[in-house]
């Protein structure tokens, strides 16, 4: 039986993108019809589409409780998270060339490290334990007189860790010689925990419009007043210079009614996808033997599940899910033509057959139970047929 032409579908690769909300969708319709112009213009259809651009500045600077200034529009999680390290490495050299930031950051925080490395910088990564958490003492212990940037993910889009940033903000608080400039990967746990700036105590967060049931293409990077940071794309002036390139009025206006939407229902969303997680762990380990979760439950994403299956490899079990209708994944969508394992994983010492053998489940606003149910079925056979063409089991 073909499942795909019947039309059925169930979508559990809600960290590489979520489906947009039906009310965002809406507004962002009517803005693309009307809210056509150059915001750099001067015209009526200009001032429109900046004032709309004002507005969602707005609504984002009070969801995070920042200031609108404070807000960098750029064209997503990649290129926010570029800007931040490399803008702000670039611009602070003078005062040091040490950066801190860790083993299982996204590929845009390690690979913009890696250039920075290029340039005469040096760059320090901290191992995570068996749950993805860093140690507080470790940080401690790597920072240096000349450390002017830590980057440390709030929430690990792999495995789903949260990371202690209150805790690592107060240390940074309370150092006697120069305060490193903090940052922040903050698209996966912008749709699940507390993004406030001045709670948390980070000096830059990265956002993604396309993880909180936005539109892709667009997201932010907040910068506290008074933090010194170079543009990496020049040549229009927009966004206060710090990133040229005409804005996309529509796509911010879904983008700030998205993160409006999300911190509005983050506390029930929470309550549903954390118990429907769980339901859906303890069936697949009752009904599937050697299946191993990656990384701790305690500081986890609600809707994050990472398993590694014992003689199932990995893009095997994505593509026959597939084929039965289920939408999964091994990990970061931005990766997914990586062959090598999982950088995650192997940061967690997850043995190497193992991280071949991951899958990542993660659910979303309109995740069923009658899908989670369908998807058991379908992983248990999936799973056995998959195993009896191995001699791995």
């Amino acid at each position: 039986m073909n499942i795909m032409n019947e039309g059925i579908r169930v979508y559990l690769d809600n960290a590489s993108t979520t489906p947009i909300d039906s009310e965002v969708l809406l507004n962002m319709t009517k803005n693309l019809s009307k809210n056509y112009g150059n915001p750099s213009s001067l015209h009526l259809e200009g001032r429109l589409s900046k004032k709309l651009i004002n507005q969602s500045r707005q609504a984002i600077a009070r969801v995070i409780n920042a200031d609108a200034k404070e807000i960098i529009f750029t064209s997503g999680g990649t290129e926010s998270d570029n800007l931040a390290i490399l803008g702000i490495a670039r611009a602070n050299k003078h005062s040091g060339r040490h950066i801190i930031t860790s083993k299982i950051e996204h590929k845009a925080i390690i690979d913009a490290c890696k250039v920075l490395e290029q340039e005469g910088f040096s760059v320090t990564y901290l191992d995570v334990d068996k749950n993805g958490l860093i140690s507080i003492n470790a940080l401690k212990s790597s920072i240096k007189p000349d450390t002017i940037l830590v980057s440390i993910m709030y929430a690990n889009n792999e495995i789903g860790s949260i990371q202690p940033i209150k805790e690592i903000a107060g240390v940074l608080k309370k150092m006697d010689s120069q305060k490193p400039i903090f940052h922040t990967d903050a698209c996966q746990a912008a749709v699940s925990l507390d993004i406030d700036v001045t709670k948390l105590g980070v000096d830059s967060m990265t956002i993604s419009s396309s993880k909180i049931y936005g539109p892709k293409g667009v997201g932010c990077l907040y910068v506290k007043n008074g933090i010194k940071i170079a543009p990496q794309i020049v040549g229009g002036g927009q966004e206060g210079g710090l990133r040229s390139g005409t804005e996309n009025s529509a796509l911010i206006g879904g983008f700030a009614d998205a993160l409006t939407l999300a911190n509005k229902k983050r506390v029930n969303d929470n309550q549903k996808i954390v118990e429907l997680r769980d339901y859906f762990m303890n069936e697949i380990l009752s009904k599937i033997k050697n299946v191993y979760i990656n990384g701790g439950m305690e500081y986890r994403l609600p809707n994050n599940l990472n398993l590694s299956i014992k003689g199932v490899e990995g893009e095997s079990l994505i593509l026959m899910m597939d084929h039965y209708g289920i939408a999964c994944s091994t990990g970061s969508a931005c990766s997914s033509s990586d062959l090598n394992p999982s950088h995650v994983l192997m940061a967690l010492k997850i043995p190497i057959d193992l991280a071949h053998c991951s899958v990542r489940f993660t659910l979303g606003r309109y995740t069923t139970k009658q899908e989670i149910d369908y998807t058991i079925k379908t992983l248990v056979k999936c799973v056995a047929r998959i195993r009896s063409m191995s001699s791995i089991l």
